[in-house]
């Protein structure tokens, strides 16, 4: 095709135009590729020249005109991306034109499972197994590649692994967490962490990869991996010092929480006592009482309060009735008390709260509460006695940056109405517009979010709209969204800005 990628979207922009004019040719090509209720928006109509240049999407479209113009190193580079991300329909289309391009180096033959490849390579140069390249040597191009969600045979990807092995690589090797770091990711959590490929983590496992290698038994429970997890315990990871107990209780899973318990771990060993922690998570009812039968300590304090206090201040009231049930709930002090009766509704008039006296965890309260569900009300109660609606969790997060990262669009909303500084910058350098962005395709929740819905409310309100970011969003519907509000907005658009 020799239109350029700008080119076709003056097409879009034009054929948008005609539509909304009314232009009977307009309409009869929009009818012939959607249906559209009401106005055509800009990535409606970038679908229609995607539609009439034969593929599939506007963003297959331009995948196809971006790598046309590529020499084949950068077709390469874009092929190992897009197998370390397992973006499954790049991989088909680079090697639907080049065929081959998966022979271009071993990390290449090695992610994409090429078995004859990677034996000719190796059986030329058997030294090229333990040689780094990219800074990752072949074991790491296997355990971080994601080809197995995308087309790859398990068979296929063994095959790889053995004969990796028998040329002598170290399954336990690892890749720093960036330059100069001492900190290293391993194979297992490639494996597990990174690509849930629980086949090859097995196979490590068996081989003899440590599974204390500080991240993988961790990062399994919080990707909801539970056969990773029983793996990595029936191969003797240890839960202590590792947090695994209190990332299971995040997401109230029962089930891991079982199976961490009962190989003896220490329910308060972690950085907050387990009960406490289960208070602010809205841990119910089955997750604390595996965590009394496995000796939590009722009586514990953290940060000045009790477990039952935490769970009364944060409306758990399925673990409060569960505390009550078992005898085990402490008295409330009248700030508890009162902290209490804003979760439960029950607020009395003119019910001030002191801020002085609370701690730094409790003054975070709406920061905590900001990205669940059904907290709205809670949070508008808390903000009524005096809670300060621009303070910040330990990453520098207030609460808009929070909900705004967990989609909440109904408190996102709360939010700007008290005034918060828009141009705030967390400690992960995020401004309100990245943290949502990041968050739309990051957001272990994101599917039942509404980040769209944030964004278009943090733009109305004129924060600027990086032009980058039309290229890098990692999410469909927020791809589009950007790309139209671009269309309508273009003054908005900035050449720089955090993405």
């Amino acid at each position: 095709m020799s239109n350029s990628i700008e080119q076709l979207r003056r097409g879009a922009k034009a054929l948008r135009k005609a539509y909304k004019a009314g232009d009977a040719e307009a309409r009869a090509r929009v009818a012939d590729v959607l249906s559209v209720d009401g106005d055509l928006r800009h990535a409606d109509a970038l679908h229609v020249i995607a539609r009439e240049a034969g593929f599939a999407s506007w963003p297959k479209l331009k995948f196809a005109l971006e790598t046309a113009v590529m020499d084949r190193a950068g077709k390469a580079a874009r092929l190992a991306d897009a197998l370390y991300h397992g973006r499954g329909w790049k991989v088909e289309a680079l090697l639907a034109e080049t065929p081959d391009l998966g022979r271009d180096s071993l990390g290449l033959a090695v992610a994409s499972y090429d078995v004859a490849e990677v034996r000719r390579r190796l059986a030329q140069a058997p030294e090229a197994a333990l040689q780094s390249e990219q800074c990752r040597r072949p074991i790491l191009h296997l355990a971080f590649s994601r080809y197995h969600q995308c087309g790859g045979a398990e068979a296929d990807m063994l095959a790889v692994a053995e004969t990796l092995r028998a040329a002598g690589a170290d399954v336990n090797d690892g890749v720093p967490v960036e330059e100069g770091s001492d900190h290293r990711l391993s194979a297992l959590y490639g494996a597990i962490g990174h690509g849930a490929n629980m086949a090859l983590a097995e196979w490590l496992l068996a081989q003899g990869a440590d599974p204390n290698d500080g991240e993988s038994l961790y990062h399994a429970t919080e990707m909801g991996h539970a056969r990773g997890v029983a793996l990595l315990l029936a191969h003797g990871a240890q839960a202590e010092g590792t947090n695994a107990l209190l990332r299971a209780m995040d997401f109230d899973d029962a089930g891991m929480v079982r199976m961490i318990l009962e190989t003896g771990l220490d329910p308060d060993e972690g950085i907050v006592p387990a009960l406490p922690h289960a208070a602010r998570r809205m841990c119910g009812a089955e997750v604390v009482s595996l965590l009394l039968t496995h000796g939590a300590r009722a009586e514990a304090v953290w940060e000045g309060h009790s477990a039952y206090a935490w769970a009364r201040v944060y409306g758990n009231r399925a673990m409060a009735a569960a505390m009550e049930g078992a005898g085990t709930m402490s008295p409330l002090t009248d700030i508890e008390a009162q902290l209490a009766r804003a979760a439960d509704g029950v607020e009395q008039p003119r019910d001030w709260i002191d801020m002085d006296p609370l701690g730094p965890e409790m003054r975070r309260l709406l920061c905590r509460l900001a990205g669940r569900d059904g907290t709205l009300a809670h949070m508008q109660r808390l903000v009524a006695m005096g809670f300060d609606a621009n303070e910040t969790e330990e990453m520098g997060l207030p609460p808009l940056h929070v909900a705004g990262w967990e989609g909440m669009a109904e408190p996102f909303a709360l939010f700007l109405t008290l005034r918060p500084d828009l141009g705030h910058t967390n400690r992960f350098g995020g401004t309100v517009f990245s943290t949502i962005l990041h968050g739309s395709a990051n957001c272990p929740a994101r599917k039942n979010r509404d980040h769209v819905g944030c964004m278009e409310l943090a733009l109305q309100q004129g924060i600027a709209l990086p032009r980058r970011a039309l290229d890098v969003a990692g999410e469909t519907r927020m791809r589009d969204f950007l790309a139209d509000w671009a269309e309508r907005y273009p003054g908005q658009v900035v050449e720089d800005g955090i993405v």
